[in-house]
């Protein structure tokens, strides 16, 4: 791709993804996530409507009159974005690439963050972490953030999410919003390194699926070809025996991997090439913003 056509795609991500930050998210990311960076500041007198979760129990019983904990909001927040560039995000059956929409949810993250004053960075990765970009403010960083999500070449083909999340955990000190966008087709175990990234951290979990990996469509003998391992194997789609064990062994999968988040303590949502991803964002926004 030359320079000429990088910056028209990376333009054209821009203006999509700033306008639905400007519009739909704003908001919802500041009340979502911006709860993780509150420290406590002082006590006052409770007043009639102030939520009962905040009342300071051991100031009200030692004074025997009630009293409230009073929290400030840190100025800045870190957001990381884990980004996976394995083979496997190079597909995509009907609108987009899994690469393809994993670029817009991530730019869709980043304007958002500049928006509330926020400092951004990326962790590319695939077998090993491949790429790291600092997290930084400001627009020109965010359209560098894009032009890499657009351009970039891994090296390797396979996915490793422990190694990601080992890599978060020691590079940023500070607590920071992480997101892992992922399909999470990785068949080593990384449960450990989750739950350890998410007590440093405030993780979530973003699945981006295409509805091929879910049920396979009646089409007759097709060769597969796994883009990480190299591998091709010949499929009987005409098969309702293949077709059923396929899906059933698709849910068992997602099921697993949701119930490894929750174990974890991670929220998380799940993300089709084929659907609107504002729907699954605002619903995850809307949840967190719930338990505040």
């Amino acid at each position: 791709m030359d320079t000429s056509d990088l910056l028209k795609k990376v333009r054209k991500i821009e203006i999509k993804t700033r306008g639905l930050s400007n519009q739909l998210f704003a908001g919802e990311y500041h009340s979502a996530f911006k709860g993780s960076g509150m420290t406590f500041n002082e006590v006052r007198d409770y007043y009639p409507g102030d939520e009962i979760r905040k009342i300071d129990w051991n100031v009200t019983a030692r004074f025997n009159s009630p009293f409230v904990k009073v929290f400030e909001e840190e100025r800045e927040m870190t957001v990381m974005l884990l980004v996976d560039t394995s083979a496997s995000e190079f597909f995509g059956t009907r609108v987009q690439l899994k690469k393809e929409l994993i670029t817009e949810i991530c730019a869709v993250l980043s304007f958002s963050a500049i928006q509330n004053n926020d400092k951004i960075g990326v962790i590319f990765f695939g077998n090993e972490v491949e790429k790291f970009i600092p997290p930084k403010k400001g627009k020109a960083h965010i359209l560098r953030i894009i032009r890499e999500l657009i351009s970039f070449e891994p090296k390797t083909q396979g996915t490793d999410i422990g190694e990601a999340l080992r890599y978060l955990t020691n590079a940023i000190k500070k607590k920071s919003t992480a997101f892992l966008l992922s399909d999470f087709i990785d068949e080593k175990d990384y449960e450990s390194a989750l739950k350890i990234a998410n007590k440093k951290h405030d993780l979530i979990g973003l699945r981006i699926f295409d509805r091929l990996q879910e049920e396979l469509p009646n089409i007759g003998l097709v060769p597969f070809y796994d883009a990480e391992s190299g591998a091709t194997d010949l499929i009987d789609t005409s098969s309702k025996s293949v077709r059923d064990e396929y899906k059933i062994n698709s849910k068992k999968q997602k099921e697993e991997l949701f119930s490894q988040f929750k174990k974890a303590g991670v929220d998380y949502a799940d993300i089709s090439t084929q659907d609107n991803y504002v729907r699954p964002l605002m619903s995850l926004f809307k949840k967190r913003e719930s338990r505040r």
